[in-house]
């Protein structure tokens, strides 16, 4: 299973004022902590899986058994997979609080709101430039 983000269930702490700057600094070290907590839970995961593999590799006589057991690392690695592209995105994300350009559009520059960071904080194009990303990516196919 992917792990979800865990600002979608609550589990940001700094409760932002109105007369609070946009990406202050507590925000962007509630954004910080939230994005390696993520980390750290995803590198779990895949720790988990490694071991559940190699404890669970062992050869079934029975070729039902087999292909069952084939189809369920098939499926877990695929999970996998997009975890470690969701890790990279987490990455990026960190390093983007670090240069001071997190919470702001990779395509125009500008705010990408709080309550679009707080639902993804990994976002990097604001609700405009995403909606003409995927116009584009649709017209291409």
């Amino acid at each position: 299973m992917v792990a979800t983000n865990p600002l979608a269930h609550g589990a940001h702490g700094h409760h932002p004022s109105d007369s609070e700057p946009y990406m202050s600094d507590a925000q962007l070290a509630q954004f910080r902590k939230v994005l390696i907590d993520w980390k750290d839970s995803l590198l779990d995961d895949v720790g988990r899986t490694v071991t559940h593999m190699k404890d669970e590799s062992g050869s079934f006589p029975d070729p039902n058994d087999r292909a069952t057991q084939e189809e369920e690392f098939s499926i877990e690695l695929r999970t996998r997979d997009r975890e470690r592209k969701l890790l990279k995105k987490i990455n990026e994300s960190i390093a983007l609080i670090e240069s001071g350009d997190y919470g702001y559009c990779e395509g125009c520059g500008i705010e990408i709101g709080l309550a679009r960071m707080l639902a993804r904080p990994t976002a990097t194009l604001c609700i405009d430039c995403k909606t003409l990303e995927e116009i584009r990516e649709k017209q291409g196919n």
